[in-house]
């Protein structure tokens, strides 16, 4: 027994974590209103439902290299789907993150 472990508790494998980042950041969100706002330094990302400020910022920082001044949340709620007039299930919802970053600085959220 090493390091004072059993055997049931010798023999499990455990989880490695390379990135503490995964799963914050699913993927950018482009539309005309995040396009307009990209004018003003504000970048739209679509993120993780259990992931916090502190967390989008250290995720955005550290994938795009630039400076975060503010971040701000938002719930986008579950919507009913309809055929006919019965309700056939919901959209999922999701969690929406505006990033606004460092004047003089951008994203490159499509690329080239």
């Amino acid at each position: 027994m090493a390091l004072g472990l059993s055997k049931k508790e010798e023999g499990k494998k455990k989880e490695v974590v390379t990135n503490g980042l995964f799963g914050i950041l699913k993927s950018p969100c482009i539309t005309e209103k995040s396009a307009r706002l990209g004018e003003q330094n504000f970048y739209v990302f679509k993120v993780g439902t259990n992931s916090n400020k502190k967390q989008v910022k250290d995720a955005i920082e550290s994938q795009y290299k630039v400076d975060v001044e503010k971040v701000m949340m938002i719930n986008i709620p579950r919507k009913r789907k309809f055929q006919g007039r019965k309700i056939s299930g919901f959209k999922s919802g999701y969690r929406k993150a505006i990033v606004k970053v460092k004047q003089g600085q951008k994203i490159e959220v499509i690329g080239k």
